[in-house]
């Protein structure tokens, strides 16, 4: 997103700037707001694949955390062919593109099942999770563009609001639909069995996996066609790059954004923003089920839990912002969430498994915040700038492996340490961000 267009960009300047959106952007937007429920049913659908995974195919938390590393790795990877779709085709064309490379991934998910091979499943969810990436990182800066420049982060707040609706129903479709499938025998139990009992008992586990996954992938063709059918205003900062603006090469782009501080800072505090998330929902179940006792299917009610303060507390947060300076509010939560995983590894008992539950109201308000922030003052570096928040989700693929070893040589209710690691760095980003409010490379950034 050009700063300066996004600024000028509209039919009048004496009411532009009291608006939300630009003139006809009503119906876009809300398609818009419809992908980001969607990618937020997929990743936390994806979420509890991790225990489900362990169970069928009697592997360590390490090895099952490989679904994230699939999921999280594609979104690093397809980040910047993302910016580089979106300099030539606008981010409309990046939506269509990610929507239907989204869905494709979905509907792989069918010969996944009937393979019955881990490896199967993850180039499934490598390539559901590549078309989300293309599609986040070119929704995230269409919604920041589609008004005037002054409240962007509060317009990519609200859009964000609407995530955790779809998180919140990937985690009860996985809670309705796959764990009650997923046969409680251990793993000692499963190599007792005969080959073809085994086999049976996978298929049945399996499949019940296969049906979300292609029913999602059928809804984001819906949404692709939608989206494709409506026109969008053209202003300038939602096309493609044009000829005359095509000065600046790649390479200098990346060179100017790895001297911003405050983008560079804001990239880290991404990463560690996603492993918490990321950390914090794929461990729930077995926090509750080694320090509670209870079943899968009981554990993913806990983390269904967790989505609904999740959802909450976003539209709460996008109120408080009204208020209060949005750095300051990030630094509070973070640094509560600090307390909370402490007292989650200290407790291990009902205490600890309803601070993991809060964690998420810690969580609600950081990846538009961190993103909008970072991509404050970039100007015509925006679209690679946004590349690089979305490649910090990369986040959710490494702190995982780490968390999941940490549970195998430990316990769950040890590994939260981890977390509390990823909000320590975020609570440095948000001191950073309120004593430099607006560095020197920021600022030319907006002349760019």
């Amino acid at each position: 997103m050009d700063a300066s267009s996004v600024a000028t960009a509209g039919p009048s300047p004496s009411t532009e700037p009291s608006s939300f959106l630009h003139q006809g952007m009503l119906l876009p937007f809300i398609l818009i707001v419809t992908c980001f429920a969607a990618w937020g049913l997929a990743g936390n659908l994806t979420d509890p694949l991790v225990s489900v995974f362990g169970s069928v195919f009697s592997m360590s938390a390490l090895q099952a955390s490989l679904v994230q590393f699939a999921y999280y790795g594609a979104y690093f990877a397809l980040a910047i062919p993302a910016a580089w779709i979106n300099s030539r085709l606008g981010y409309k064309g990046g939506v269509l593109i990610g929507l239907l490379l989204a869905a494709t991934g979905g509907l792989l998910f069918l010969p996944a099942s009937q393979m019955m091979t881990y490896s199967m499943f993850l180039v499934a969810l490598f390539t559901l999770a590549a078309g989300l990436s293309i599609l986040e990182t070119s929704a995230n800066p269409y919604v920041m563009a589609m008004g005037p420049r002054h409240n962007a982060t509060r317009r990519l707040n609200f859009a964000q609001s609407f995530n955790p609706v779809g998180s919140n129903l990937g985690v009860l479709l996985a809670a309705l639909f796959i764990l009650p499938n997923v046969n409680p025998a251990t793993a000692e139990q499963r190599a007792s069995l005969a080959r073809d009992a085994l086999a049976e008992m996978q298929s049945a586990e399996l499949q019940a996996v296969m049906g979300p996954y292609i029913t999602l992938a059928l809804v984001y063709v819906v949404i692709a066609i939608a989206i494709a059918m409506v026109r969008v205003p053209p202003h300038k900062a939602l096309m493609a790059d044009q000829p005359g603006e095509k000065t600046r090469l790649p390479g200098s782009r990346f060179g100017r954004l790895i001297r911003n501080r405050r983008y560079a800072f804001g990239v880290v505090a991404q990463f560690f923003n996603v492993a918490a998330q990321t950390c914090t929902w794929t461990f729930t179940i077995h926090y509750v089920t080694q320090t509670l006792g209870v079943s899968d299917g009981v554990a993913g009610y806990w983390l269904q839990a967790s989505l609904l303060v999740f959802l909450v507390s976003r539209f709460v947060m996008v109120g408080v912002m009204g208020r209060v300076d949005p750095r300051r509010l990030m630094t509070w939560m973070c640094s509560l969430g600090v307390v909370l995983c402490l007292v989650a590894v200290i407790s291990g008992n009902l205490l600890g498994a309803v601070a993991i539950v809060l964690l998420s109201a810690c969580i609600s308000l950081l990846f538009p915040t961190i993103y909008g922030i970072s991509l404050e003052g970039l100007g015509q570096d925006t679209k690679y700038g946004a590349a690089g928040l979305v490649m910090a989700i990369v986040g959710g693929a490494l702190m995982p492996l780490l968390q999941g070893w940490l549970i195998d040589v430990t316990s769950a209710q040890t590994s939260y340490v981890v977390v509390a690691a990823c909000f320590a760095v975020i609570v440095a980003f948000g001191i950073y961000v309120q004593r430099h409010p607006r560095d020197k490379e920021a600022s030319e950034g907006d002349l760019a």
